[in-house]
């Protein structure tokens, strides 16, 4: 139902920071909360950060709490994800997804084909 095409991602040293973004496209526009979500070589695909469709009801993995951020632009359609003090361990594709509803209850149901976060030491 929708298309979801991340970017911003690359190769950062470690306390570094970046910003990806998420454009969703599609021709309706439903209301939809969106998420990321992160893979490392070798590991399954986990939980980053969610946002409702309003804005007002955000989670965040504990293993990113007070160094990544998830916000949206609903006129952009666009999500967004600032990731600050990198650390090593933060190296993995990370993939946005858009949920089946405005809560992320029901499930995510579209995903982007990923981008590329490398942290150095």
């Amino acid at each position: 139902q929708v298309q979801l095409v991340e970017s911003g991602g690359g190769l950062v040293q470690a306390g570094g920071s970046l910003r990806l973004s998420c454009a969703a496209s599609g021709r309706t526009f439903s209301s939809y909360a969106m998420g990321w979500f992160r893979q490392a070589p070798g590991k399954e695909r986990k939980f980053v950060a969610t946002i409702s469709w309003s804005g007002g009801t955000i989670y965040s993995a504990d293993s990113v709490k007070g160094r990544f951020t998830i916000s949206r632009d609903n006129a952009k359609n666009t999500v967004y994800l600032q990731m600050n003090s990198l650390k090593p361990e933060d190296t993995a594709v990370y993939y946005c997804a858009a949920a089946h509803g405005p809560e992320v209850a029901g499930g995510f149901g579209s995903w982007g084909q990923g981008t590329q976060v490398t942290v150095s030491s």
